[in-house]
């Protein structure tokens, strides 16, 4: 056999391997520093075939310091349970990374699973930056989304796909097509077939020969307002948020070389709406046959309760199984399977009800501690015997810690404290000595069966989280070997609890310094964050560095505070009813001087500066509390309305406090227009000593000293004449205070 021959026998041999590919999807989560300074990024990435499951996509770098591999793991999540349909595989790599600047992983090879004679290859293209973002204060995390292999679609039956297009830091998501000239995609088609609404990440077909038609979509996040990402190099690029486009598709986003930082002292001038990141999502739609009816519930099968809404939030916890049941029914067709796209590990039964005509799944998965505060997308789609398909839906699952079950302990709320009691016999093998609170200085105490522990609600680290209806305050008892260690390798034990109180109720909460910002959820208003800072200057281009707090300031200086509102509805309004200064990091200290009360100016100094609806820009001159105070916290209670609703707290402005639309006394219908009050803080503000108080370290002139002496020697001759009338007289004299002399 001739060398030519070996060749194109071997290309074809490996193409056959690695061909018939119907999805790539890659999302990435920054996971902090490693203990060498290097950041680790988990990156999770799904791809799906024709011809069973194997590992085709190893990311090789593209551009940039893309790091190395440190972990890896591989796994099917989920195939066609007749064999050979498709299938679906997940891979999970964790990569230690030198450098916070941005860089860009690739895959490409043939060929993708396709109706069409000549083979198609395939190209993704993942782009990551990690450097700091001014709003969180963290990396930027990736959009979260997934889809199950292969979608289906009979061709007489127009229907919207709503692609989930989550971002876990609440950033706005862009979907649209792949540039070539950006090694996006490899055949970048556009289907005219297809309605792509860039905005909404929705597909909507309507029409189109049966085909197969190959999706290459780039998903992105802008951010909602403008802010400015920082790397350790100490240069910064300011992003800005991406204007609302009615266009089909979007002009070509910059390349990676476009990315590049830029130093910069002002925004938006110098702004770019160049991307957080970019992350790849591709799939398939394949156009069927005419279906005798297209209602869902005949033929095509229809999603029944209790299956979870498209867009649902929920809620699991580390080591604690999880599960979704997912319902379907179809009169005139057999449901033979509900396919699934989520993590590595999840599983599923199927199981079927000819009588019914329905099927139903029930879709399990256990959370490890390495998907603590993840956001992870998982989908869903029922499917029939003939190949017809049910609307396809998508949940996102936040995971969070494992909160005490009950019998191990018991939780004692009062008005203002929170009292644990763990049985001991719960945590073995564990001294009671080696348990602590959020914060370790609180101590614990201990009886015969019983490790107690007793706090104020604003006290031992105890957090705030709230929903529409409480206030709920959380703590949590772990264990140590050293207070000076940050690892162990010994059993861990983790002992949440909370105490919910009505939004009616009255409950005190202490602030910690330099806040991240504030999210809230509620319904009607969603997800949105609060964000207090302070800055240098009223040309608010500068914010104060996390590490210059506490703000250091003389007397009569300006302070400029800034807080912004971010919401994922377009149409709100920020508004700030009070603010209160205090001593001490409590917003219901007793010492407190009012700034702004039921939404009117009260200190001379106050000013406020132009800004866009949903932020407030105010300054005023420092002060000092008196007394033997040194700091000085500054919190403010802030709603969020429906813009341009009359009937808002927010649109009445300066009152006495006694409006109809203030508080409670909003009607049922208004409830939905404003959310709840929140109380947002940021300090502390410390007070320089004035130049005059440090005498000790004036160098002072000989002619100065001079006459200090002859002054100090005048003084000493006067008290000695005092003291000598005194003795004379034998009058007794007593010191005054020096406040009266």
């Amino acid at each position: 056999m001739s060398l030519i021959a070996l060749v194109v026998c071997l290309s074809l041999g490996s193409g056959a391997f690695a061909s018939h590919l119907q999805g790539g999807i890659m999302t990435f989560s920054p996971k902090g520093r490693n203990p060498d300074g290097t950041f680790r990024v988990d990156f999770r990435y799904k791809e799906s075939f024709r011809n069973g499951c194997h590992q085709e996509f190893y990311w090789p770098c593209r551009s940039g310091n893309c790091g190395q591999n440190t972990y890896f793991q591989y796994g099917k999540i989920d195939d066609d349970p007749l064999g050979g349909g498709w299938c679906q595989a997940e891979g999970v790599m964790t990569r230690s990374i030198a450098s916070d600047k941005p860089f860009e992983l690739s895959e490409s090879s043939c060929c993708w699973s396709s109706d069409s004679y000549s083979p198609l290859s395939w190209q993704l293209l993942t782009y990551v930056d990690l450097g700091t973002r001014s709003d969180t204060r963290q990396p930027n995390r990736s959009p979260v989304t997934t889809l199950p292999p292969i979608i289906r679609v009979p061709q007489n039956c127009p229907i919207t796909y709503r692609l989930l297009a989550h971002d876990p830091d609440g950033d706005r998501v862009r979907c649209r097509y792949g540039f070539k000239q950006n090694f996006e995609c490899y055949n970048c088609s556009q289907h005219v077939d297809f309605h792509f609404d860039e905005n909404t990440c929705a597909i909507t077909y309507v029409r189109s020969l049966t085909r197969v038609h190959i999706f290459e979509i780039v998903m992105e996040d802008f951010p909602r307002q403008y802010i400015s990402v920082t790397y350790r190099d100490n240069t910064s690029s300011v992003r800005s948020p991406l204007p609302l486009s009615r266009r089909r598709r979007a002009i070509a986003t910059p390349s990676l070389t476009d990315y590049q930082t830029i130093s910069t002292t002002k925004y938006p001038p110098t702004s770019s709406t160049s991307p957080l990141s970019k992350i790849p999502l591709q799939f398939i739609i394949q156009v069927d046959n005419d279906v005798p009816s297209c209602t869902f519930g005949d033929y095509r099968p229809k999603l029944l309760p209790p299956t979870p809404a498209h867009g649902a939030f929920l809620n699991a916890t580390v080591d604690h199984v999880f599960e979704i049941s997912v319902r379907a029914q179809a009169f005139y067709s057999v449901i033979y399977d509900i396919k699934i796209s989520g993590p590595l590990n999840i599983t599923k039964s199927f199981q079927y009800d000819d009588i019914n005509k329905t099927g139903q799944a029930f879709i399990q998965w256990t959370p490890n501690v390495n998907d603590l505060d993840e956001h992870v997308p998982i989908c869903f789609i029922a499917e029939t015997r003939d190949g017809y398909q049910s609307e396809v839906r998508c949940v996102v699952v936040i995971v969070g810690r494992n909160y005490i079950r009950s019998g191990e302990a018991e939780i004692e709320c009062t008005e203002n404290t929170m009292r644990i009691a763990v049985l001991k016999s719960s945590v073995r093998g564990i001294h009671e000595s080696h348990l602590r609170l959020n914060d370790p200085s609180c101590t614990l105490t201990s009886n015969g069966t019983h490790v107690v522990a007793i706090m104020s609600l604003h006290s031992c680290g105890t957090q705030l989280e709230e929903d529409h209806k409480f206030l709920i305050f959380k703590n949590e008892i772990t264990s140590f070997d050293n207070l000076n260690d940050i690892i162990t390798r010994k059993h861990l034990v983790e002992i949440g609890f909370s105490c919910s109180y009505p939004k009616t109720g009255n409950v005190s909460f202490e602030f910690k310094a330099r806040r991240i910002p504030y999210v809230f959820t509620e319904s009607g208003f969603g997800r949105f964050t609060y964000q207090f800072e302070f800055f240098s200057s009223n040309l608010y281009n500068r914010m104060i560095d996390s590490r210059s707090y506490p703000v250091t300031a003389e007397l009569r200086d300006m302070l400029y505070m800034d807080i912004v509102a971010t919401s994922s509805l377009p149409n709100t309004q920020l508004f700030v009813e009070s603010c209160r200064a205090t001593p001490h990091d409590d917003p219901n200290d007793p010492v407190f001087y009012d700034i702004i009360r039921n939404g009117c100016l009260l200190d001379n100094t106050l000013q406020v500066f132009p800004s866009n609806r949903t932020e407030y820009r105010f300054g005023m001159e420092a002060f000092a509390f008196i007394g033997q105070y040194e700091e000085v916290y500054i919190s403010c209670m802030v709603i969020l309305c429906q813009a341009g609703n009359p009937y808002t707290r927010c649109a009445q402005g300066c009152t006495n406090g006694t409006s109809i639309y203030d508080g409670h006394h909003l009607q049922k219908r208004d409830l939905v227009s404003q959310t709840a009050r929140h109380y947002i803080s940021q300090g502390p503000v410390r007070l320089a000593r004035s130049s005059g108080s440090a005498v000790s370290q004036v160098n002072l002139s000989p002619n100065i000293v001079f006459v200090a002496g002859t002054l100090l020697a005048a003084i000493g001759l006067l008290c000695g004449v005092v003291i000598y009338k005194a003795k004379i007289s034998k009058v007794q004299y007593k010191a005054l205070p020096t406040a009266d002399l």
